[in-house]
C-alpha cells in the first residue's frame, strides 16, 4: 500500500525536528556514551572478561544499544509534550492523517533517531576494539525492534503527561532505571540468583542482551526467547497506543 501524503509529511517534519538541533539529539548522546565507555573501561578492563570477552568490547555494543532505546523513547515523548505544552498539537491533528499513520510517521522517525545516535556511539567506539559482529541480522532486528518499543513507549508517556515534570519522572523513575539495570555495563550471569530473576522481568534486558548476541554470538539467554519477548512487548504497547490515539485521549478535547 502507498503511503499517503499525510504520513510523509509528518514523518518528515518529525525526523527534520530532531536534525535541526542534531549537536543536542545526535552529538551529545554519542559524547555521552564516548565517555561512559572510557571511564569503565579504564577501571575495570584490565581486571574483568565477560564471556571470555574482553570487557571493554563487552560494554560497547551496551552503550549502543542503551543510546538507542534512550533516544527512540525521547524522540516521541518530548515531540508530544512540546506540542501540547505550545499548543501546536491542533496543527497535526486537524489534518486526514488515521491514527495508524499518525502512530507509524512518530514510532519510526524515533526509529531514525535511535539507529543515527546508535550508529555514531558504534563509529567513534569501535576503535577500541575486539567487535566481531558475529550475527549481523540479529543486530539489526534488535535495534530497529529496540527503537519501535521505546518509540511507542515514549508515545504513550507524551500522550499521558501534561506538563514538563510529569515527562520527566515517567523517565527518571520508570525509563532510566529499567535501562541501567538491564545489563547495559554487565551480565545478569555475575548478580545473586535473586537479581537474576528480577532482571527477567525487565523487558530492556532481553533487548540488550539479543543485541549484544549479534556481535558475539554468546549471551545470557537464547536469542529466539529475547526476540519473542520484545516481540510481545511491541504488539502491546502498539495495541495500547493505537488504542489511545484512535479515541484521543488526551489529545482531543
Amino acid at each position: 500500500m502507498k503511503p499517503s501524503r499525510g504520513f510523509i509529511t509528518l514523518f518528515y517534519k518529525e525526523v527534520l525536528r530532531f536534525w535541526k538541533v542534531a549537536a543536542q539529539t545526535v552529538a551529545a548522546p554519542v559524547l555521552t556514551a564516548l565517555l561512559y565507555l572510557l571511564i569503565f573501561s579504564h577501571v575495570l578492563a584490565s581486571h574483568v572478561q565477560v564471556h571470555g570477552v574482553p570487557y571493554t568490547a563487552f560494554l560497547i555494543p551496551g552503550l549502543v544499544m542503551m543510546s538507542v532505546l534512550q533516544n527512540a523513547f525521547a524522540n516521541t515523548s518530548s515531540s508530544l509534550i512540546q506540542s501540547k505544552v505550545t499548543g501546536n498539537l491542533v496543527f497535526v491533528l486537524l489534518p486526514p492523517i488515521s491514527h495508524n499513520e499518525f502512530f507509524a510517521a512518530y514510532v519510526l522517525a524515533s526509529v531514525a533517531r535511535g539507529l543515527l545516535v546508535g550508529a555514531g556511539v558504534l563509529i567513534v567506539t569501535t576503535w577500541f576494539g575486539g567487535l566481531i559482529y558475529a550475527a549481523p541480522l540479529w543486530i539489526l532486528a534488535f535495534a530497529v525492534m529496540g527503537g519501535a518499543i521505546m518509540g511507542t513507549l515514549g508515545m504513550i508517556a507524551g500522550i499521558w503527561a501534561e506538563k514538563y515534570d510529569q515527562l520527566a519522572a515517567f523517565q527518571n523513575f520508570l525509563i532510566l532505571p529499567l535501562t541501567f539495570l538491564s545489563g547495559v555495563f554487565y551480565s545478569i550471569a555475575s548478580l545473586p540468583p535473586f537479581w537474576q530473576q528480577v532482571s527477567r522481568w525487565n523487558p530492556i534486558f532481553y533487548m540488550i542482551d539479543g543485541f549484544r548476541y549479534g556481535f558475539f554470538g554468546v549471551s545470557d539467554i537464547s536469542p529466539w526467547v529475547s526476540l519473542l519477548v520484545s516481540l510481545v512487548c511491541l504488539v502491546i504497547l502498539s495495541l495500547f497506543t493505537l488504542s489511545s490515539l484512535k479515541r484521543g485521549y488526551k489529545l482531543r478535547a
